[in-house]
């Protein structure tokens, strides 16, 4: 394959996790396949620039220097509230040429003020959804998943879902194997799917002023498959069902059942993810009674079966590590076969 380069934007108050997340993953990626990538950062004028959080980072070049990139990342960070001209004037240029445009954190509302972002699907930071759909009513704005794809550019949300975003890039160029390589590496065991959402269940509700609700939040969390229909919250919280019920809307900022498929569908996502438990023990445990009542949930939150959850974001285990019998080394049979075993 030919080697693809990956050209950085870089500008002043830069949010420098958006920066060194990605270069990070397409770093470790080269290094698993030498030659795949070239990875490049440029500013305006190919000064350093000092990022939102006092570092200092020396571009490689000017942005009127670059070639032609590959895929072309757009960071986010404060520097996007007012952003110099000449590098919205640079993006609208470049932006249709490039194979991969890419945006990270509030690096979406650079892309949206060159016009990139019109008439596509977007996301962004969550704080910041709400400005980007807003300021550019011609953007799709989705503040739910991590990342979105729409056709060549892609657009992630806050800070760390850069690393997701590019670790979906390098197997899409490479394969599941390489990516998850450069995920172990980062100590970023799972992979997560792009749909996933911004927020866990219980960062994404606002806890509870009155006790007895935030003891029906913590009783959902840990017994996900118990009965927990409202009528049966409302008893645990000594209220009827219907004031339960408004009060649990008005102070988390959910219905109670909004929040129990959400506490639901993570709880079988970590059990599909970090255990070999079968889909219909998943099921069980989690509170949907049945494989395909999972399969359905999953499909709707998702856009995946549980099945096919697993297997892309499950980690591949490591092969056994068993002395030989008979003192001989293995034999390219048993290699392949192991190699075989870790890439399923």
């Amino acid at each position: 394959m030919a080697q693809r380069t990956v050209l950085l934007v870089l500008f002043d108050d830069v949010q420098s996790l958006d920066v060194t997340g990605p270069v990070e993953v397409f770093a470790g990626a080269e290094k698993h396949t030498p030659g795949t990538y070239r990875i490049r950062t440029a500013s305006l004028d190919g000064a350093p620039v000092r990022t939102s959080s006092g570092l200092t980072v020396v571009p490689d070049q000017a942005l009127a220097a670059a070639s032609e990139p590959d895929t072309l990342i757009v960071p986010g960070g404060q520097g996007t509230r007012n952003p110099d001209p000449r590098l919205i004037e640079w993006l609208r240029g470049q932006g249709p040429h490039v194979r991969r445009l890419v945006s990270v954190c509030t690096g979406a509302i650079l892309l949206a003020r060159a016009g990139l972002l019109d008439g596509r699907r977007a996301t962004t930071h969550w704080a910041y959804s709400d400005r980007l759909a807003r300021d550019h009513p011609a953007v799709d704005v989705d503040p739910d998943p991590i990342y979105v794809r729409d056709g060549h550019v892609a657009t992630s949300a806050g800070v760390t879902s850069g690393i997701d975003l590019a670790l979906a890039l390098v197997e899409e160029d490479l394969d599941r194997e390489a990516a998850l390589t450069v995920a172990r590496h980062l100590v970023v065991f799972l992979r997560r799917p792009g749909n996933q959402a911004q927020f866990s269940a219980q960062l994404a509700a606002q806890t509870a002023r009155r006790e007895p609700l935030r003891e029906v939040q913590r009783w959902i969390t840990e017994h996900p498959g118990a009965d927990l229909g409202v009528e049966s919250l409302a008893a645990r919280a000594g209220l009827s069902p219907r004031h339960f019920a408004r009060a649990f809307r008005a102070e988390t900022g959910m219905t109670p059942g909004r929040y129990v498929d959400r506490v639901r569908i993570e709880h079988a996502r970590r059990l599909l993810e970090d255990t070999g438990a079968g889909v219909e023990q998943v099921s069980r445990a989690s509170g949907y009674g049945t494989p395909e009542a999972m399969r359905r949930a999953f499909v709707s939150a998702l856009g995946t079966a549980p099945a096919e959850y697993r297997r892309r974001f499950r980690p591949a285990p490591e092969p056994a590590r068993t002395a030989p019998t008979t003192g001989t080394a293995p034999t390219a049979d048993s290699t392949r076969d192991a190699r075989t075993t870790r890439t399923r």
